[in-house]
């Protein structure tokens, strides 16, 4: 059995935000009863009821009411089954993005590559729906969404790889990648996956085969929010119920207590990238199969900066990554509502986001300070 001190190992190194930003490593749903449950929940909450008070003044100071540009953003977001299955769709990439940041953050393996990654899993996924159409639908549905995941896979493992072999900083790697996988998105629509006579860089529309089938017969749902949530639980197993998990854990606690207990901190990061790689791959196949229905330029932008932000907001808690997931997709999905009914511009929910994580970042950097004195 590994044992790990509690004293820290001469040398060790210091405790950072991103330490403070995870609960304990007691079981998760012990923090659903009792006072721990108020500095779960409260921070996060706090930091989304001050950005929706501080974004109040630019409205107000433009002439609208806020109450009532707030409600169309409500009604615009849940008024409606097509609204609520439009949000859900807008949450999964978020979601399956998020978790893979979360569990990445936790070893404290900063992987800020997300985008590039569901960029390659949406080419991926793209390539297999174009080149065997003819295979049955649920067959070429599964076999797009595993190149996908794969690829996100091998992407990641790249910046893994770099990071491991030659030192480069994962943060540099996976923030290289995400240009690198952006235009890669963009050569190919140029050259071999682009449709002909297109006014814009996309490729043909897919077979009717290759689209990902609604959740519910006659709502605009697809089946990739029951991925999402899948993947949310599965990595809370991951993270607490298995010897990698614990792994990660200490890892993540101190880089010198996880060299006692015998935890390689290769392998760690390796295993780690690779999930969070292919999780963010699947969002990328998802979002070309059940969004889109074929690979557009730019699809992939915002998802993986706003999954760092979810994962943050989530206190790096898998399970936690789904309400966040859920509150940028919802948010988003009532922005244009909010534009058309008050004339408050539909960017103004990327400043309730941008403050919601000032104001998170804020009290993980209270919590540090506190803890210092």
């Amino acid at each position: 059995m590994l044992k790990v001190f509690a004293s820290k190992p001469k040398g060790a190194e210091p405790v950072t935000a991103f330490d403070k930003a995870a609960p304990s490593a007691e079981y998760p749903w012990s923090l659903l009863s009792g006072p721990k449950v108020w500095r779960t929940v409260l921070p996060p909450a706090l930091a989304v009821a001050l950005a929706f008070a501080v974004t109040a003044l630019p409205i107000a100071i433009s002439g609208k009411n806020p109450v009532l540009a707030y409600w169309a953003l409500l009604r615009g977001a849940v008024g409606s089954i097509d609204a609520i299955a439009f949000a859900l769709n807008k949450s999964t990439p978020y979601v399956l993005a998020g978790v893979g940041v979360a569990m990445c953050f936790r070893s404290k393996v900063i992987n800020i590559g997300s985008e590039g990654q569901i960029a390659v899993g949406g080419v991926a996924a793209s390539w297999i729906a174009l080149s065997f159409s003819y295979l049955p639908s649920p067959i070429l549905i599964v076999t797009a969404l595993l190149a996908a995941g794969v690829a996100g896979a091998v992407w990641a493992g790249i910046a893994a790889v770099i990071r491991l072999k030659r030192g480069v900083h994962e943060v540099l790697g996976t923030l290289m990648l995400n240009f690198v996988g952006t235009l890669f998105v963009s050569e190919v629509l140029h050259g071999p996956m682009g449709e002909i006579g297109a006014g814009f860089p996309q490729s043909p529309l897919f077979s009717q085969a290759a689209w990902l089938p609604s959740l519910f017969p006659g709502a605009n749902l697809h089946m990739g929010i029951a991925v999402a949530v899948v993947a949310v639980f599965v990595c809370h197993l991951l993270l607490w119920h298995t010897p990698f998990g614990f792994r990660l854990r200490v890892l993540g606690s101190s880089r010198n207590a996880a060299a006692y207990a015998g935890v390689s901190f290769a392998r760690a990061v390796l295993e780690v990238m690779l999930i969070a790689g292919a999780l963010a791959g699947t969002a990328g196949g998802i979002e070309v199969l059940g969004v889109h229905y074929r690979l557009i330029q730019g699809f992939s932008q915002g998802f993986g900066f706003n999954a760092v932000a979810i994962a943050l907001l989530a206190g790096l808690n898998p399970i936690a990554v789904l309400p966040a997931g859920l509150f940028f997709g919802f948010l988003e999905a009532g922005a244009l509502s909010m534009q058309r009914e008050m004339g408050v511009p539909s960017s103004l929910v990327f400043v309730i986001q941008g403050l919601t994580m000032v104001f998170v970042l804020c009290s993980m950097g209270i919590g540090l300070k506190q803890q210092r004195v």
